[in-house]
């Protein structure tokens, strides 16, 4: 028995095939998408076929298919069925019948071969097939190890084997470790820019997946046959985290032996040509996009069509249905050679409309093509330069960083047409130094012949002196991040450099993750003769290359003896930020700072906010895997007042990768040396008369240099610096000439002035493909599984315009001050923007899986008259009535799909909701439905249906006109897919500006503001009289409502005391407000609106507003009086005659000697309205859960009724204490960190050190 065990093992060991036998087997692959919960909707491809093998040497077999069968799944199952697709069966077919070869040894495939006209798709369904004969089979060890090539890559795989004692068949088991592989074949595009985050990872995964055969072999004279061959792949896939909840694939194979016959007769094979190995080819997946399906056949002829219809579809307003219309177009320009792009360059160069949109739409040929296409733009100048900034910016943007695009890319830097425009020559060189920044991304050890264009620019413009060639060249390194520009970065560096250049520290920036760079910057950052702001860009490059704990622990031992209060605040308020930063990236960088503040808080911690300052918000959820992070920088030194350089960035974490957004940045040197160290008459408490004397010193802006600019903008995204601009004193100058009131007809403005005049009709559009982020991995059935993002926008607006004077000007800008102003116009403005994630199958032939859907469509048109006339202070604006114009607002819509689409049918594509359509119901449906058992499980589920749809508006019968908020949600959820049901099923919210109906016919809106003293005669004694009687009133009621009327009568009596104060006072009539809805001859019906001025002896105010119509009395009366510096007071009446409601506001500052800095402020009323109070009433509930979450402690006690009062009190130098009292209880919370103005916090003991 022993004996035939081991002759067993010994035939098993020799897995193969007899070349002399012709083997038949039966094929089943199936692949199938969705959320494995039943009675929802799923998708699938299903693949049948019979295989025969024969032998055509020892290691070389023919492999033929017969019987072959496509089918499609798209809908519920149990309730569906697969259906064959006939027409894409028989074209599959047609190339599979043909023969395929393949080297066969020892249960390994390789070299398969075919004619040449078999596409890469066929050849890897083929190679799915092949997969089921690949195995290794070892017969000293039962489970065993080892690294080998399959169909996805050269991977880890694992094998268990058993025999059957009975059959002496042996079963093997083999898992493949798709993570761990070599070589995998998978393929990551898009979103170069977006830095990896490990720590993430480890935190949750959006992707995890496995790889299982099971293989009966059965022993031979000839060696091991396989006899039954079982794959399973599982992948879980979600937006977020797969904990909780995500997205199914499931592919299997199947191959079952049928027979073994002797092979009759060798059959003629023809020429083949070789297609490579068994690991999955990937065809060209960037004509191949997954959210379209349509018949790429004379793609120039449907490409010029498409771009006709775009241009006239979206002339007067965006069609949001022509979405995947742009989609398709990318995929036809794709695939047009050179030529044919040239050919439609022509055709449209002469129409502005087709030629924008064209320019728009190529440079999503991401390929040598786009190259070709603008060098020969370039070369010809038939490009303005707008025109080529636009499109070279974004062509390379979105073009592939392979080394001989990148070496193509070069001769841009050379071409004289691109130094022809400033603008256009800083596009160019930075582009490029993005571009070799993607580069470097997927090619690892990244060549420095890519970046040495901009090297050996950086060295000339040393050479030479060249200050702009300097800096542009510096910034394009810094976009690179290249290593090898390190050393020539260093020889423009202060404190590093022998003979440094006088150039602004931001530009100065190499690679973010050098350790090379972390020993640069602290070496800056400890030099105490270089310049504050640059010690402090310093600290900042230091931390974003994440430093150890040891490193920061050397940066707060040199704090503690550091003398420079910008230094010490910015680091101090850096490392505050960061220790208590909650992102992955930030997790062992936030424990150090941590550490470091605690350590620096002592001494350091109260200094205030008129020193340099950095400030971080960030927050991430595990659960999403989604998190946000939002830095602001100030920059000051010690000689200025006023900040040097403000920096702002923001950065989104994603399942793994880290976004940087946008990035805006102000150095403002040379304004800051204008302003000089102080401003005469500048207190700094931000008042008018502040604002006088920083304006009076702006005056002297022509003393400035005239080399020097006298501020500075960048903006980067994804990290990437793409414009930046310097004012300079003549762009000012010329600004301050052409705005002149003594400016005549040479000045822009005036050449602004006469194009109104003669009417001005102006229409532009923008699609733009904002992100395409491409996943690919191979599946074992050979199909191509993609997981992608994409995200387009259209944006429109169309202008029309024409303006009149009255009189006509004469010659100079001056006339307008004294002229009537008119000016017509109508137009549009609006986007759709729309976001798609895909997850499935996608080849050129067919497409399964599942798809989210969203879009969100803005429009809004205009039609107006506005009359100005400067001399009479008056400005009126007339609007046609809403009845004429329909707005929408931001929308959005989305749903989730079951998709199946395919080449030869693609007007039958299907796209089933996965959440199915519940009753059409206004009402809100909530309930739980059946139990299930999930088909991988014993776990039972509920159902649980949620269907909600709410129309609420709001609207006035006065103008005719609502503003509405539409929602509708259908969702049917499981506890254990949190959070990803949030986004299953169909959801639309909309906000709308509907017409509604009015009181009476409206023929259109008018709005008036008149701001001359002469348009309002009132008596003052009457409007004073009025306005004390309402107060005396509301006093009375506010009395009688109080629970300690002696101790407020001193504070009620106030608002009378200044009434009385002001009765001999002339109120100055300061401008009224009319907003009317008109027709004809009638009378208004709306809104008018007086405000009057009493300067002495308090500063007080009156506003009147009163509703206009036939029988109507409403109005509301507000008095405010503000006696600077000590307290301010408002009475608010409203209602019939202004006394139906009525509530009172005051606040004071309390400062006496001895006694710590305090403010008082408080609400009363006597009634208001029934709504109002119900929304207080509301809101007031939750104020013991936010008090709770701030921190806050709440005792109930009795207060005074029909009143809220607040108390701050300054405690301390960085501290105050609040209280805050409400009817019946009361909410407290004391030393909240709140640093103080030196002018404050000086009244305190025990700060000297941090105070100066």
């Amino acid at each position: 028995m022993k004996g035939l065990i081991l002759c067993c093992l010994v035939a098993l060991a020799k897995l193969g095939l007899n070349p002399n036998k012709t083997y038949e087997y039966k094929y089943v692959g199936t692949v199938n998408f969705g959320l494995g919960i039943p009675n929802l909707a799923q998708s699938g491809t299903r693949m049948s076929c019979k295989i025969k093998i024969r032998g055509v040497s020892e290691q070389t077999f023919v492999l033929q298919v017969s019987d072959f069968s496509s089918e499609e799944f798209n809908g519920v199952e149990g309730k569906n069925e697969f259906e064959v697709s006939a027409k894409l069966t028989e074209r599959i077919a047609s190339q599979l019948v043909k023969p395929f070869m393949f080297d066969y040894v020892a249960g390994h495939v390789d070299n398969i071969r075919s004619s040449a006209e078999i596409s890469d798709t066929i050849v890897n369904i083929v190679r799915g097939m092949l997969g089921s004969f690949q195995l290794t089979v070892k017969i000293t060890q039962r489970i065993y190890e080892l690294e080998e090539a399959g169909i996805h890559g050269k991977c880890q795989s694992s094998y268990a084997t058993e025999i059957n004692a009975e059959t002496n068949d042996m079963t093997i088991t083999q898992v493949v470790d798709v993570n761990n592989c070599r070589e995998k074949a998978a393929i990551y595009k898009g979103l170069a820019t977006a830095v990896l985050d490990p720590v993430s990872r480890q935190r949750g995964e959006s992707v995890v997946s496995t790889v299982r055969s099971v293989y009966t072999v059965k022993p031979t004279v000839e060696g091991g046959l396989i006899t039954m061959a079982h794959g399973l792949e599982q992948q879980n896939f979600s937006p977020f985290n797969v904990k909780g909840g995500n997205f199914k694939m499931e592919a299997t194979t199947e191959m079952v032996l049928l027979s073994v016959n002797d092979t009759a007769r060798a059959l003629p094979l023809g020429s083949t040509e070789s297609k490579g190995n068994l690991v999955f080819k990937f065809v060209d997946a960037e004509v191949n996009v997954p959210i379209v399906m349509q018949n790429l056949d004379n793609p120039i002829a449907k490409a010029a069509e498409l771009i006709k219809h775009l241009a006239e579809a979206n002339r007067y307003q965006i069609d949001t249905t022509t979405s995947e219309d742009t989609i398709k177009l990318y995929q036809l320009l794709r695939v047009i050679p050179y030529e044919g792009l040239d050919v439609l360059w022509k055709q449209f160069a002469g129409n502005e409309e087709n030629r924008r949109w064209f320019l728009d739409m190529i440079v999503e040929v991401n390929d040598a093509r786009i190259l070709k296409f603008l060098e020969t733009r370039f070369q010809t100048g038939d490009l303005s330069a707008n025109e080529a900034l636009q499109t070279l910016l974004l062509a390379f943007d979105h073009l592939q960083a392979v080394p001989d695009l990148v070496e193509m890319a070069k001769m841009f830097l050379t071409m004289p047409f691109s130094k022809s425009n400033v603008y256009l020559w800083q596009t160019v060189v930075l582009s490029y130094g993005s571009l070799v920044y993607k580069h470097c991304a997927y090619y690892t050890p990244c060549p420095v012949a890519a970046v040495q264009p901009l090297l050996d620019m950086a060295r000339e413009s040393l050479s030479n002196g060249n200050h702009t060639d300097m800096v542009i060249a510096l910034k394009a390194l810094g976009n690179a991040g290249h290593p090898g520009s390190i050393k020539t970065i260093m020889r423009f560096l202060p404190g590093v450099a022998a003979t440094p250049v006088d150039l602004p520290p931001r530009v100065c920036q190499g690679p973010p993750d050098s350790n090379y760079i972390q020993h640069i910057t602290m070496s800056l950052f400890l030099q105490k003769k270089l310049a504050t702001e640059l010690r402090m860009l310093a600290f900042m490059i230091l931390f974003d290359t994440k430093p150890s704990m040891a490193l920061v622990s050397i940066v707060t031992v040199h704090l503690q003896e550091e003398k420079d209060l910008h230094v010490i605040s910015f680091a101090y308020s850096y490392l505050k930020s960061f220790s208590r930063s909650s992102t992955p990236n930030n997790h062992f960088l936030s424990t150090a700072c941590n550490v470091a503040v605690k350590i620096l808080a002592p001494r350091f911690g109260r200094l205030s906010y008129h020193y340099s300052k950095a400030m971080r918000m960030d927050w991430f959820n595990d659960d999403f895997l989604i998190g946000t992070a939002t830095e602001v920088f100030m920059l000051k030194s010690a000689t200025n007042i006023f900040p040097t350089e403000i920096m702002m960035k923001g950065k989104f974490y994603f399942i793994g990768r880290i976004l940087q957004l946008l990035e805006l940045g102000i150095h403002a040197e040379g304004l800051v040396e204008l302003l000089g160290n102080g401003i005469p008459g500048f207190k700094g408490d931000l008042s008018f008369s502040d604002f006088q004397a920083v304006l009076n010193v702006l005056k002297n802006w022509e003393v400035l240099p005239n080399d020097k600019p006298i501020m500075t903008a960048y903006s980067r995204v994804s990290g990437q610096e793409w414009f930046y601009a310097d004012l300079k004193k003549e762009t000012i100058d010329a600004l301050i000439k052409s705005v002149s009131l003594s400016a005549g007809k040479g000045s822009s403005l005036w050449v602004v002035i006469e194009s109104l005049q003669r009417g001005v009709s102006w229409h532009w559009t923008k699609p733009y493909l904002i992100v395409e982020v491409r996943y690919f991995q191979a599946t074992i059935l050979g199909l191509p599984l993609e997981i992608s993002k994409y995200y387009e926008s259209i944006s429109g607006i169309t202008v029309n315009a024409k303006a009149t004077t009255n009189p006509p000007l004469n010659g100079q800008l001056g006339q307008l001050l004294t002229s009537d102003i008119s000016l017509e116009t109508d137009g549009f403005i609006g986007f759709t923007k729309d976001f798609w994630v895909y997850y499935g199958i996608n080849t050129e032939l067919f497409q399964c899986g599942s798809e989210f859907k969203a879009k969100t469509p803005l429009s809004i048109p205009w039609k107006f008259t506005v009359k100005i006339n400067i001399a009479e202070k008056k400005f009126e604006l007339d609007f046609p009535s809403f009845q004429k114009f329909l707005f929408s607002f931001p929308t959005n819509s989305s749903n989730v799909y079951a998709v199946t689409r395919n080449i030869e049918e693609p007007e039958l594509a299907k796209m089933t909701p996965i959440i199915p359509n519940p009753i059409d119901s206004n009402a809100e449906v909530v309930h739980s439905g059946p139990t299930a058992v999930k088909p991988d499980s014993d776990q039972t589920l509920t159902t649980n249906t949620w269907n909600q749809r709410d129309n609420m508006c709001a609207e006035s019968n006065i103008y005719g006109v609502g503003l509405c908020v539409e929602s509708e949600f259908r969702r049917e959820y499981y506890h254990d897919e949190y959070p990803l049901y949030y986004f299953l099923g169909y959801t639309h919210m909309a906000f709308k500006v509907v017409p509604v109906q009015s009181i009476k016919p409206v023929d259109k809106i008018h709005f008036e503001v008149n701001a001359s003293p002469s348009g309002h005669p009132v008596s003052t004694r009457q409007l004073l009289e009025t306005l004390r009687r309402l107060s005396m009133e509301d006093n009375q009621q506010v009395r009688l409502s109080s629970d300690s009327a002696s101790s407020e009568r001193g504070s009620h009596q106030r608002p009378d005391d200044n009434l009385m104060e002001d009765w001999n006072s002339t109120p100055e009539a300061v401008f009224n407000v009319n907003f009317f809805a008109m027709n004809g001859n009638q009378k208004p019906e709306g809104y008018d609106a007086v405000f009057y001025y009493t300067p002495k002896p308090s500063k007080s105010t009156q506003l009147i507003v009163s509703q206009v119509g036939e029988n109507i009395n409403w109005k509301m009366c507000i008095n405010t009086t503000v006696k600077p510096h000590v307290e301010a007071m408002a009475n608010i009446r409203w209602g019939a005659e202004c006394q139906t409601y009525g509530m009172s506001i005051t606040s004071e500052n309390a400062r006496f000697p001895g006694a710590k800095p305090k403010i008082n402020a408080k609400i009363q009323w006597t009634t208001i309205p029934k709504n109002l109070a119900e929304v207080c009433t509301r809101f007031e509930s939750y104020i013991p859960g936010i008090a709770l979450l701030l921190d806050f402690y709440q005792k109930h006690e009795k207060n005074v009724k029909q009143e809220i009062s607040a108390s701050l009190v300054a405690t301390s130098a960085d501290s105050i204490d609040v209280t805050i009292k409400f009817p019946e209880y009361t909410v407290y919370r004391q030393a909240i960190p709140f640093p103080l103005p030196p002018a404050t916090s000086t009244s305190f003991n025990g700060t000297s050190e941090t105070q100066q």
